[in-house]
C-alpha cells in the first residue's frame, strides 16, 4: 500500500532560491548583501579588519566574496557565515510577547591594511 510508505513519490521542491548572480550585475550584488550590521562587538572588530554583514538567507560564501569585491573594491581573504537566532520579545507598554525574527550574518575578514568605510 503506497498510502503509508516512507518512500515519497511526489518530487521534493526547493525554496524559491536565486544562486546564480551575474557578474556585471550590481544590483544582485546588493541583494546578497542586506547591509552592515552596527553593533558595538562588530565595531570593535572592525579595528582588526573583520566586517559583519546582515546577508540573505541563501547567500553562499561565494556570493558574499563576489559582493564585497564588486560594492567596495576589497578582496576578502576569508569569509564565515553565522546563523542568527530568534529572540522572544515582551512589549514594554502593552507587556504582549513576540518574536524578534532572526536571520544570518556574515564575519567579512580583509587583509591587513585594507579597509571598508561604512557610513
Amino acid at each position: 500500500m503506497g498510502l503509508f510508505s516512507k518512500k515519497s513519490t511526489v518530487p521534493h521542491i526547493a525554496p524559491n532560491k536565486d544562486t546564480s548572480l551575474e557578474k556585471s550585475s550590481i544590483s544582485a550584488y546588493v541583494q546578497v548583501l542586506k547591509g552592515p550590521r552596527i553593533t558595538e562587538k562588530a565595531s570593535g572588530h572592525q579595528a582588526v579588519g573583520v566586517y559583519t554583514f546582515n546577508i540573505t538567507e541563501y547567500a553562499t560564501k561565494r556570493d558574499i566574496v563576489r559582493a564585497v569585491q564588486s560594492l567596495y573594491k576589497v578582496t576578502p581573504r576569508m569569509v564565515r557565515v553565522v546563523r542568527v537566532p530568534s529572540k522572544a520579545k515582551r512589549s514594554m507598554r502593552t507587556g504582549r510577547v513576540g518574536v524578534a525574527k532572526g536571520g544570518r550574518k556574515a564575519y567579512v575578514y580583509l587583509k591587513p591594511g585594507e579597509s571598508i568605510t561604512i557610513a
